[in-house]
């Protein structure tokens, strides 16, 4: 099975012409971080949805599948990885994040479903 996570460039993101986050609003040690990623869990198909970023995909989801951290993914059972983005610099990765929790619901679905028809669980996807 193949990797279905994205690459975005700034261009596909009209959004983003303009940071959603001040510079000033971002953590000190951002500046020092390279790489991130943005990623969706949902519980079932067309579920509750959970949007997340870090810098450690695996770690993340599988804190998240474990349940390990109290919180809404625990709460709701949002454990199946059905999109992930990866991104070069990890203020690029925040912006996005903030960005797609902004998204009407219609929207995030059709972005899950451009590169995730089925919601396959990409879990299997990012371990290899």
């Amino acid at each position: 099975m193949t990797a279905l996570w994205v690459a975005c460039p700034h261009s596909l993101w009209p959004a983003l012409s303009r940071p959603s986050i001040p510079q000033a609003a971002l953590p000190r040690y951002a500046a020092t971080m390279t790489g991130g990623w943005v990623y969706i869990l949902a519980s079932r198909r067309g579920g509750t949805l959970y949007i997340g970023v870090t810098t450690d995909l695996a770690r993340r989801i599988l804190q998240h599948r474990e349940g390990r951290e109290p919180g809404f993914t625990r709460t709701h059972g949002v454990k199946r990885l059905v999109y992930v983005e990866r991104h070069d610099e990890i203020t690029l990765a925040i912006q996005r994040e903030t960005s797609l929790k902004r998204w009407r619901r219609a929207w995030k679905i059709a972005l899950i479903e451009s590169v995730n028809p089925d919601w396959n669980d990409l879990w299997q996807t990012i371990q290899s």
